[in-house]
């Protein structure tokens, strides 16, 4: 065809045998498109040699083919600890089906915060993926009064949110705790996560479920799930309680900083006190000894977050916008 009679969408949808709304969304990568419908439209795309106005499209539709992922964390903490990277991943890894550009964002403070709110309403994307806030954060809810599609990773504290993923933070911790009472630990510790987020809330709940059901007293130290958050807790904990003879630490990263402690104090890992983590990272083999731990998916987690953004970037609407995923105990050398 010469460059006056370019190929239309609807040429492109009567060869291949199917509706105009379906070639948009081929063209637009949702996986709402059956292998068949998208054989065919990519046989009809090929065949007549329809090229998408992206510049046109973008006008029209205010499409930008952009979707930013916020951080409310440090970029250390962004690239320094594994539950970020997986969950990245899971993300990339969906996002990469459907033609969509993922961006990085990270804000802490709340200037930081306002600037990227500023952004993410300009129509500079198509919607937005949300990572480890902090308390009641406005910013989902003032994106949504604003019409950006946004999804949330992890059940928020004090916010309700139409779309979330999270794992079963709860029940993981409940699996970790009655695995240490199976080995006859009745000193148990916790070192908790941040209790402005729900995973520090829900992961200290499944501990006290557990311990509520014993009899045994608690003994709880909190940490931010950093290393060395965890080495500070190890230390408190064994000031007020030097008997302790298990530890359930709410992030793998906050055991490996326990047992730093624990050895450095002359305890024996297991034989002393028993450790068990929490997100069964790579570093959880390799501790000594090797981690127990509870295995969360964090890139299945990132994938269903961006799958979910989809639908609604795409104008339909999610079957379940609140996703959970299960957990399981990974047993090691530790516990």
């Amino acid at each position: 065809m010469n460059g006056d009679h370019r190929p239309t969408l609807e040429a492109v949808a009567s060869l291949a045998g199917v509706g105009r709304g379906t070639v948009s969304r081929v063209i637009n990568g949702s996986p709402k498109v059956s292998a068949k419908a998208r054989d065919a439209v990519q046989r009809a795309i090929d065949e007549l040699g329809y090229v998408p106005n992206r510049a046109a499209r973008t006008l029209v539709t205010r499409r930008t083919d952009t979707v930013a992922l916020v951080v409310s964390e440090s970029e250390l903490r962004v690239f320094d600890e594994p539950y970020f990277a997986g969950t990245i991943r899971g993300i990339g890894s969906a996002l990469a089906e459907t033609g969509l550009q993922l961006i990085l964002a990270m804000a802490q403070s709340p200037a930081e915060h306002q600037r990227l709110e500023h952004y993410l309403t300009g129509q500079h994307v198509d919607g937005v993926l949300l990572l480890s806030l902090h308390g009641a954060d406005p910013l989902p809810g003032r994106l949504e009064e604003m019409g950006v599609p946004t999804v949330l990773g992890g059940r928020p504290v004090g916010l309700d949110p139409y779309s979330y993923v999270d794992v079963d933070n709860r029940a993981g911790a409940r699996q970790a705790v009655r695995h240490l009472l199976g080995l006859g630990r009745s000193r148990i510790a916790t070192i908790a996560g941040p209790q402005d987020m729900g995973v520090g809330v829900d992961r200290l709940a499944g501990y006290r479920d557990v311990l509520a059901g014993s009899g045994a007293r608690e003994l709880v130290a909190f940490g931010d799930f950093s290393e060395d958050s965890g080495a500070e807790a190890m230390r408190e904990l064994l000031e007020a309680h030097p008997d302790l003879d298990a530890v359930f630490a709410a992030s793998d990263l906050m055991a490996v900083g326990a047992m730093r402690v624990l050895r450095s104090t002359g305890r024996a890992i297991p034989g002393d006190v028993a450790v068990v983590g929490f997100e069964d990272s790579k570093a959880a083999a390799h501790t000594d000894p090797p981690l127990t731990t509870v295995h969360q998916p964090t890139e299945a987690m990132g994938r269903q977050m961006a799958l979910l953004l989809v639908d609604r970037i795409n104008g339909e609407q999610p079957r379940q916008p609140v996703v959970i995923l299960d957990t399981h105990l990974v047993r090691r050398e530790s516990a």
